[in-house]
Formats: structure tokens, C-alpha cells, sequence
């Protein structure tokens, strides 16, 4: 007996046969939109590298968020930059301090209408640029920046975030900040944790954004290195018995094999973050004429949704939804 070959073109013949047999699904639901706000400006500052993205002011940034909560997009994450820095990056905890500020003013304007998330780290507030509190030998001291992530994430929550998000890679840190917003009374607040992010040369544009390129030296000895994938393993693990309850990976491109085994090995959320060199290599090689950057956008995005994410941090968020409602 034989079987006539099996024509796959069949199912690809029209734009509804292809929307009726889809495996993946990218949708406004899916996307949140990292917002930098800056204190001691007047107007929202463009950022060079990264075209349509801007330092806000606290009035511009509401604006902003207003037009994304229109749009369907169900929740932003803060960067700040203070007018001044310090070692020990006292702005980030303070009471009035910008991303606070901030925070107060979005729940002011959306309510419980939007996700609010907040990066937890010290890179955009020390004067040396690390993501923590360094030792006289200028190395970062992992146990004592988990005393300031504690900190900061406590200001965070009480000025009404409703995630905390830490980014600095130390060792501890989610259960650290787990155990802060529990003792402050924060236990309904959630900790998004960067459990694999990688020590990638794709942030540049963003360093550029939070002004936190580091004085000296890098990050090698607390992101991760790009040749492991196992390596993500154990760090999820250990931030989901620490108490996250979310989990990222970051980047997310150069990274789909991680973010596909990370959704392999748990069932609680997964996010990726679609980072600012991502987002840069679109906007530059669209202006140049040698992609079509809207359509290469959707590509990325629906390759990262492919790969197991459910969520995606991404510069694109705006666009993708006004194209998505056009």
C-alpha cells in the first residue's frame, strides 16, 4: 500500500490558513516596556544609540505609560538616574529618590491598571558604576550589597511596585530581598528574578541610557559567562528556592537554548529580555535600508515567545502594540 506524499505546502496557502495552524502566538499581553526616568531634567532626553527611546522626566514617563496602558501593554519596568551617585549608591533607597518618585506617580496615574516593576540594582546610582558595594580592594563585596538590595527593594515596594527585579547577579539575592519585603509587610509583592544573565557585549546601549558603564574593570566575575547553558540551570534553581516568582533570561537572541531549557525545567513564568543591542542592530540596519525593521522586529519577538518565554522585556513594546492595534 502507498501513502501519497505529504504536501506541508497545503496548510501555508493563505494568511488564514497560516494563522489557523500557528504553533507560537505573539500578543500585546506578552510584552513589557523598559522606561529610563532622569532627575534634574526639564524635557525627555533621546537616547543616541537607541532611536525612539528616551530619558523621561517623571511628567513625560507618565505620559508615556498612559499611551502603553491604551495600547494593551500590561506592564513597565523603571530604570533611574539620580542627579548625583555615591558609593554606595544612595539614591536607589531613597525616600525621594527618582525611580520612587516615579512609582508613586505611575500608581497615582494607572492604579492597579498596570504591572509595575522596578529594577533593583546599584549600577545606575554608584559613582563607580558596579552593580554593588565594593571592598577597599575594588572588588564587589557580594554580602554587603545584599543588605542594600534589601534596601532598595523595600523603598520600591513601599512607593508601590508590584515587582521587584533584581539584576546584579550576587549570590543570595532573591532570598535576601524575599526576606526584606516579607518583614516590611510586603509579602504580596512579587520578585521577577534575572536568574540567568549573561555577561553579554550587548548592553551597551542601555549603558548609555542608565549612564552606568562601570569606571573600571567589568562584570565577568558576577554575570554569567556566554559559553554555559547548565550553569542557567543551577542559577534558576536556586532563585526559585529562594522564593522567586518569576525567572529571566537575559539576553534573549544569543540566548534562545537557554530560555528554551529554562521553560523545560520549570512551570513558573519566564521571561526574557530583549536587550538594548538587540534593539539597536534593528533600528541601525533599518535606517541603512538593509532590513525591513518593523517585519525583522516581529521575527525576534516571535522567536523568543517560540523559544518558551512569556513574557518579553523589549524597547519594541510601544511600536509592536500600535502596529498590533493598527
Amino acid at each position: 500500500m502507498t501513502f501519497p506524499v505529504r504536501r506541508l505546502r497545503r496548510l501555508r496557502r493563505t494568511p488564514a490558513f497560516r494563522r489557523l495552524v500557528a504553533e507560537a502566538d505573539l500578543r500585546v499581553d506578552d510584552l513589557v516596556a523598559p522606561l529610563f526616568v532622569k532627575q534634574g531634567i526639564d524635557a525627555p532626553e533621546p537616547v543616541a544609540s537607541m532611536p525612539g527611546v528616551a530619558q523621561h522626566t517623571v511628567a513625560s514617563l507618565c505620559a508615556e505609560v498612559r499611551t502603553l496602558r491604551d495600547l494593551g501593554v500590561p506592564g513597565v519596568i523603571l530604570f533611574g538616574i539620580p542627579e548625583h551617585k555615591d558609593a554606595r549608591g544612595s539614591g536607589a533607597d531613597a525616600v525621594d529618590g527618582i525611580v520612587q518618585q516615579a512609582l508613586r506617580a505611575l500608581r497615582d496615574e494607572v492604579g492597579d491598571g498596570m504591572v509595575l516593576m522596578a529594577d533593583d540594582c546599584l549600577d545606575e546610582f554608584t559613582d563607580h558604576g558596579h552593580c554593588g558595594l565594593l571592598t577597599p580592594a575594588g572588588e564587589v563585596d557580594n554580602d554587603a550589597t545584599l543588605e542594600r538590595y534589601g534596601s532598595i527593594a523595600v523603598a520600591q515596594a513601599d512607593a508601590g511596585a508590584d515587582v521587584i527585579a533584581p539584576s546584579g547577579m550576587m549570590d543570595g539575592q532573591v532570598g535576601a530581598i524575599r526576606a526584606a519585603l516579607d518583614r516590611a509587610g510586603h509579602e504580596h509583592v512579587a520578585v521577577l528574578a534575572y536568574a540567568a544573565k549573561y555577561a553579554s557585549a550587548l548592553y551597551g546601549p542601555f549603558r548609555d541610557a542608565a549612564e552606568c558603564a562601570p569606571q573600571f574593570g567589568d562584570r565577568k566575575s558576577y554575570q554569567m559567562d556566554p559559553a554555559n547553558a547548565r550553569e542557567a540551570d543551577a542559577e534558576v534553581a536556586l532563585d526559585l528556592g529562594e522564593g522567586a516568582d518569576m525567572i529571566m533570561v537575559k539576553p534573549a537572541l544569543a540566548y534562545l537554548d537557554v530560555i528554551a531549557r529554562v521553560r523545560a525545567a520549570t512551570d513558573f513564568p519566564v521571561a526574557a529580555y530583549h536587550v538594548s543591542g538587540e534593539y539597536a542592530m534593528i533600528k541601525a540596519a533599518a535606517a541603512n535600508g538593509w532590513i525591513d525593521g518593523p517585519a525583522v522586529a516581529l521575527e525576534h519577538l516571535l522567536a523568543i515567545k517560540r523559544a518558551g518565554a512569556d513574557f518579553i522585556l523589549t524597547y519594541l513594546a510601544r511600536e509592536v502594540a500600535e502596529s498590533m492595534h493598527g
